[in-house]
């Protein structure tokens, strides 16, 4: 591996020969640069932006606690993760060393299996918290582009979301299924990317013709959707597919009815209703949670499913607290 490729660590250490032990073991995977006090780290660390920090507790001046806070206090190195190093015979406090946003802690005389692990194990987190990151923001973004065209959605896609996550605890659900429920529901109407715009914004009822072309965007979201194998991305496949469908098969593309329409799909067709009976739309003024849920209740058995249709009129507290905080952020 060539140094271009290493991933860079900064140790910070006031004696030079606690710096030499940890450089010798780390040398061959990472590029090292060192400092000595705390005052020369900080401004290397900003300076460099090191992968990782290797950072002594005891030290003249600033100690590493205070070296630690003020890395996390600054917006270009806070997120650069910091792993104490400290003697066993040194009066260390673990809290306080966490609290100030340190990841873990390395004790002296240092094991050169345990740093390497150690540095691997937390450089590997990052990576996978920068993928994580990457990858809702990549869902996000694809959720805005389902309806850059709509000039009422606002922030139907991520309210209707979070009722959709509240009913499928509800509906007993775990909280891993129902977190990629609220992550996938906002990519339901992604095919509407394909849908030509004399249709999508027509000011008027579609004609026959127009409507089939309209309905298309349940298989166009599919076809989208569907090249990943991310479970995230299965089920935002499978509500795109089936989020038209109607609980006694009237519904489209394909006429499925039942429980034979996926779960995922049952949820988000009760939340998408709920959320736009009560937003405000050009051409209409907001219904009142009573009369939404109302509204449900009466489409139980024909368009919603029963019995998630049931619960769901059940969670009216639950309903008007995400509706509010929702409403609240929009101040």
């Amino acid at each position: 591996m060539s140094n271009s490729e290493k991933k860079s660590i900064l140790i910070v250490d006031d004696i030079s020969a606690n710096i030499d032990v940890l450089k010798d073991i780390l040398i061959d995977d990472y590029n090292i640069r060192v400092a000595k006090n705390g005052e020369t780290a900080l401004k290397i660390a900003q300076k460099t932006q090191p992968h990782l920090i290797l950072l002594d507790v005891m030290m003249p001046g600033m100690d590493g606690y205070q070296v630690c806070q003020a890395l996390k206090e600054n917006t270009s190195t806070h997120r650069i993760p910091v792993i104490f190093v400290t003697a066993k015979t040194e009066e260390v406090d673990e809290s306080k060393g966490f609290d100030v946003g340190a990841v873990d802690y390395i004790t002296k005389p240092v094991s050169a299996p345990i740093v390497l692990r150690r540095v691997q194990n937390h450089l590997s987190l990052v990576k996978t918290e920068q993928l994580e990151e990457l990858a809702r923001a990549s869902i996000r973004m694809l959720g805005e582009a389902g309806h850059y065209n709509d000039t009422d959605t606002g922030q139907h896609i991520w309210r209707m979301a979070a009722y959709a996550k509240a009913l499928a605890l509800k509906a007993g659900k775990s909280p891993e299924y129902a977190e990629m429920l609220e992550l996938a529901a906002p990519l339901h109407d992604t095919g509407k990317i394909g849908i030509p715009d004399n249709v999508l914004k027509a000011p008027r009822k579609l004609d026959a013709q127009e409507w089939t072309v309209m309905k298309d965007h349940s298989r166009i979201g599919f076809e989208i959707l569907s090249h990943s194998k991310n479970p995230v991305f299965e089920i935002a496949a499978e509500i795109a597919l089936f989020h038209h469908e109607k609980w006694d098969g009237t519904g489209y593309p394909t006429g499925t009815k039942g429980a034979d329409i996926p779960l995922s799909a049952r949820l988000v067709a009760i939340a998408d209703v709920f959320d736009a009976l009560t937003m405000k739309r050009p051409y209409k003024a907001p219904w009142s949670v009573d009369d939404a849920l109302a509204e449900i209740s009466n489409s139980a058995g024909t368009h919603l499913d029963p019995d998630l249709a049931a619960l769901f009129c059940a969670m009216k507290d639950d309903l008007v607290q995400i509706k509010d905080a929702w409403e609240n952020t929009a101040e």
